[in-house]
């Protein structure tokens, strides 16, 4: 066996390095320190579900009656409307002895579905012409002292060091000394945690002296993203003011990050402040859907949000700024009571640290004039059920805190919204059954016209012409928000021509709605059945998301949706068996269905996308050069930072002797007299081993996980890997 000073985690091994600095300047780490800086630890107790409410000081009294008189308006004209279409459709299927069970059940879903439809209209149309007026609102004065939070799960780690780098170099110039970045991994597979501490520990040497880059690695994930930043508040959110939350495919300008801290300064009681992210680098068809959609409709909705919620907004959970002192004293979430899906941690943590940190007293607003705000979409259909997989269960845990004591009516209304985004799935899918259900019931009973004594026999009545009319009432009222977003676009000429011209932009919107409503059915069924496993206990987990590459096999496809394929076909089929008419009205639902594989399999082609942006269909204003220049920054210099990892796990981190070191440095030392089993394993394949490449394919990922975080077994390992192959 070889002495152990030949190790790189040996203290008289390590040594600077000197690594060119970037664009931003920079300086030499040594490959043995620990990327931290000292603790400024900040207390924050766990919360509780309930608790007072504290009121928070109020507006002027003008903007008070402008709130009130917008949450009236929204709310007397969603009921309205609702209202109106449950009268009309009570008459449609009004008959001379009333409704019958089926049709009661059928006129109750239909309330629900249509009033969450009118809801989000009627929001549309508030929005409009506060989306019109708008004016960007410039922010002067002190800027606050914030960390930029990047949480880390299992991620690329080039695509998160090209999108700090854009950021930071003006951020060290502008305001020196104002900014630091965390970037907090809870990464748990080997080769992607040394993937990131190789393109990290670049990133940290490359950094500006006026915006240091620091990097953290939890060995125990718990609670996910929210315990892993407050984990950050609890070690160093003292030394901080504020926080900025970003995600892994998160990118903003220096400007818009500037005005979110000058703002969280300049007003006490702003507790957080969430932008409208933009959805940007989409490439695939499924990709681009999204991307137009956030763009052309996506303001119209926000402006409409901004109209009623006032300083009682929402959070998003990343692209925010938040006041890390009202975070620590209100947000720490409490743990549920009972197993998962419905009791442990919050899994969704967002809509609820908004709400408690507006319950403590604490202003939540959205800032909708910056728009250097982005994000980028999931790829293909089989990564966003995925994704809804886990928003789901975590909208649905939320259940929890509906009535807890304390919060305000529009935090409630926010919990409500989050679970009716999949509730209404559910219920449209039970509506389409129990319509089904009265067809059947129309086509083979026998009507009986003489039930009651009388001259005349009572005759089934079916107001057919109303019953067009209401259709024609209920798809306008779908497609309001779609019509009132493209008037947004059509009506302020130099901003229409970043979409292609009038013609383009047209063209966009109806393939994006035919598009939508192909896919619609799919997700109907799709998020039904999350429910039902939600219902039935299963816990959903935490599976990183899919960030480029979206394609999957036709195969895959065929399997993956086999059972919506079928249950598209018993749907056509039973349909046309009772009338060629009910077949063409649910043909759109049908149609979906039955080409929901090929839809899937198409979803995440590149080639698709391409040939769409090469038309100028889906196009949006950040694909043009010179729109958004911190994504033309951050396109240029991603290629180089790719080139900077492929990390293949223990080989790659032995044979560079700089990275080894850096890594033995970030390691905690072990609790003494602990029983590791996977630890135990590794140390003896370590021994039996011939050669660093024989040990690779004997270690499992766990083994591996094990050597990684010992320093001891780093050692061996290190050893091990002189030896030839």
């Amino acid at each position: 066996m070889r002495r152990r000073s030949n190790c790189a985690c040996a203290p008289s091994r390590v040594k600077t390095r000197s690594v060119k600095p970037g664009s931003t300047g920079g300086r030499p780490v040594a490959e043995g320190k620990r990327a931290l800086p000292p603790e400024d630890p900040l207390e924050m107790p766990r919360g509780r579900v309930h608790d007072a409410f504290t009121r928070a000081p109020g507006w002027a009294l003008p903007r008070r009656i402008e709130l009130y008189l917008a949450r009236t308006v929204l709310f007397l004209a969603s009921f309205t409307l609702t209202a109106y279409g449950v009268y009309e459709l009570h008459a449609v299927m009004n008959v001379a002895g009333g409704l019958t069970l089926t049709q009661w059940a059928f006129l109750v879903l239909f309330t629900i579905s249509f009033g969450w439809v009118a809801f989000s209209a009627v929001q549309a149309v508030l929005g409009f012409p506060a989306l019109l007026a708008a004016r960007r609102t410039q922010a002067e004065g002190p800027v606050a002292k914030t960390a930029i939070l990047l949480p880390v799960y299992n991620e690329e780690p080039a695509r998160i060091a090209v999108a700090l780098e854009v950021m930071i170099g003006d951020l060290a110039r502008d305001a020196p000394d104002r900014f630091a970045v965390f970037l907090l991994a809870d990464t748990n597979r080997p080769g992607a945690w040394v993937e990131e501490e190789a393109i990290f520990s670049r990133l940290i040497s490359q950094a500006p002296e006026g915006c240091p880059v620091y990097y953290r690695r939890r060995s125990d994930n718990a609670e996910k993203k929210a315990g892993n930043i407050a984990d950050w508040v609890q070690r160093w959110g003292a030394g901080y003011e504020a926080m900025l939350v970003l995600d892994a495919d998160s990118v903003m300008g220096s400007g818009t990050v500037m005005s979110l801290a000058r703002r969280i300064a300049a007003d006490p009681q702003l507790g957080l402040l969430q932008t409208i992210p933009r959805i940007v680098r989409a490439r695939t068809l499924f990709g681009r859907l999204q991307q137009f959609a956030n763009r052309c409709y996506g303001p119209v909705f926000a402006a409409g949000l901004n109209v009623w919620h006032g300083r009682e907004a929402n959070y998003w959970g990343h692209n925010a700024i938040i006041r890390t002192q009202a975070f620590a004293a209100a947000a720490r979430l409490p743990i549920l009571t009972g197993k998962p899906p419905f009791g442990g941690p919050v899994m969704s943590h967002d809509f609820i640290e908004a709400a408690l940190i507006r319950r403590a007293g604490w202003r939540v607003e959205l800032a909708l004039d910056l728009t250097e705000s982005y994000e980028e979409a999931p790829p293909a259909l089989s990564d966003v059920i995925i994704r809804d997989r886990r928003w789901c269960q975590g909208n649905m845990q939320h259940a929890r805190f509906l009535f807890a004591r304390g919060l305000s009516l529009v935090s409630r209304i926010h919990i409500v919204m989050g679970m009716m985004s999949y509730i209404s799935a559910l219920v449209w899918l039970a509506l389409i059954a129990t319509g089904l259900v009265l067809a059947v019931q129309a086509e083979l009973s026998e009507p009986d016209y003489f039930a009651e004594p009388g001259l005349f026999p009572t005759w089934p009545v079916f107001d057919s012409e109303r019953a067009v009319q209401l259709f024609i009432i209920a798809m306008a009222v779908v497609l309001v928000p779609k019509v009132l977003g493209w008037l947004s676009i059509l009506v302020r000429p130099r901003h229409m021509m970043r979409y292609g011209g009038p013609v383009a932009l047209t063209a966009s919107v109806l393939v994006e709605t035919l598009m939508s409503a192909l896919y619609a059915p799919v997700m109907m069924l799709a998020q039904a059945n999350i429910i039902l496993d939600i219902v039935l206990g299963r816990d959903s987990g935490w599976r990183p998301q899919r960030r480029d590459g979206g394609a999957i096999a036709f195969t895959a496809a065929v399997r993956a949706h086999a059972w919506h394929f079928i249950t598209g076909l018993v749907l056509a089929s039973v349909t046309l068996g009772i009338s060629p008419g009910l077949f063409w009205w649910t043909s759109p639902v049908t149609a979906g269905l039955l080409l929901s594989p090929i839809l899937s399999w198409i979803s995440g082609m590149r080639a698709i996308g391409s040939g769409l942006s090469a038309a100028a269909i889906l196009r949006t204003p950040e694909e043009r050069p010179r729109r958004a220049p911190v994504m033309d920054a951050m396109q240029e210099r991603l290629g180089i930072w790719r080139d900077a990892g492929g990390a293949d796990s223990l080989p790659m981190l032995v044979a560079d002797r700089g990275l080894l070191a850096f890594h033995c440095a970030q390691l905690t030392d072990p609790a003494p007299g602990r029983y590791v089993e996977a630890e135990i394993l590794a140390a003896e394949k370590i021994r039996r081993s011939r050669n660093l490449d024989e040990l690779s394919d004997w270690l499992t990922a766990t083994e591996q996980m094990a050597v990684l975080n010992n320093r001891d077994l780093l050692m061996l390992a290190a050893q091990l890997g002189e030896k030839p192959a």
